[in-house]
């Protein structure tokens, strides 16, 4: 028998009855936390939902967190509609698009465009990935700063070229943000413990560039594609501009103009 990539586990026993309401979603196999032969363990605890990598010591779990640690201070001392996050997408004093995030993952940069105004609608096919998503923006309702901002972010787990494919034209985005899977990332250790987890459950986002012509096709205004710093264009397409910043790239797509 082939050894499962996920299993759902409890982390007390005062969670199993939430545990067999995810479970209806996800129809994971359930074991013993630390049990059982699966790669990665989907752990719901008394405090959070977390990805843990099963049998392997020192390794911390994966999980969303927008009420503490560095998304609360990007929150409370970012710098606001001049980071090049916001520029790419095009916000200005008085101008906050509407935003589909179509890679949502765990959903940080929806938070920060979130905390600047706008209204995101959140796509993430893996159902994993978004339940942590989920779990994340589900808990950050009970804290009253943060609760104004998730407010404005709404999540959908599917496929994003087939919600794009799928909207008429009224129901177009102003702006589509795709944050596709990074080739190569030289980043802090918590990073590349994600992006290796991710890889696990979504691959390497072969599609990425099926995907930038969908959202080009579908964008009112602007496709917003997010690389690394010396990557190449996704799809070999060469933006209208690009928003730069030491480590990142934001390569931006432009239908028509978003009006003052």
């Amino acid at each position: 028998m082939n050894r499962p990539l996920v299993a759902l586990a409890a982390g007390q026993p005062e969670v199993e009855q939430a545990l067999d309401e995810l479970n209806r979603q996800l129809h994971l196999p359930r074991v013993l936390p630390g049990g059982g032969d699966s790669e990665l363990l989907l752990v719901l605890t008394s405090e959070r939902l977390e990805l843990r990598q099963n049998g392997v010591a020192g390794q911390g779990p994966v999980f969303v967190d927008f009420v503490s640690g560095r998304l609360a201070h990007r929150r409370l001392y970012g710098d606001g509609r001049a980071q090049p996050l916001a520029r790419a997408i095009g916000l200005k004093k008085g101008r906050n698009p509407q935003v589909l995030d179509a890679t949502a993952g765990l959903g940080r940069d929806a938070f920060v465009l979130a905390t600047l105004g706008c209204e995101l609608v959140m796509l993430e096919r893996s159902p994993v990935i978004a339940a942590l998503l989920r779990n994340g923006l589900e808990r950050a309702l009970a804290d009253d700063q943060t609760a104004q901002v998730v407010r404005r972010m709404q999540l959908h787990c599917g496929d994003a070229i087939d919600y794009l494919n799928g909207l008429d034209h009224s129901q177009k985005p102003q702006v589509i943000y795709m944050d596709p899977m990074y080739p190569h990332r030289k980043k802090s250790a918590l990073v590349k413990k994600e992006m290796r987890l991710f890889r696990r459950l979504v691959g390497e986002d072969a599609d990425s560039a099926e995907l930038l012509s969908a959202a080009r096709r579908h964008a009112r205004h602007r496709v917003v594609v997010k690389r690394p710093a010396g990557a190449a264009w996704v799809g070999d397409e060469k933006p209208a501009m690009e928003i730069k910043s030491p480590n990142t790239r934001y390569d931006v797509y432009v239908n028509s103009g978003l009006g003052s």
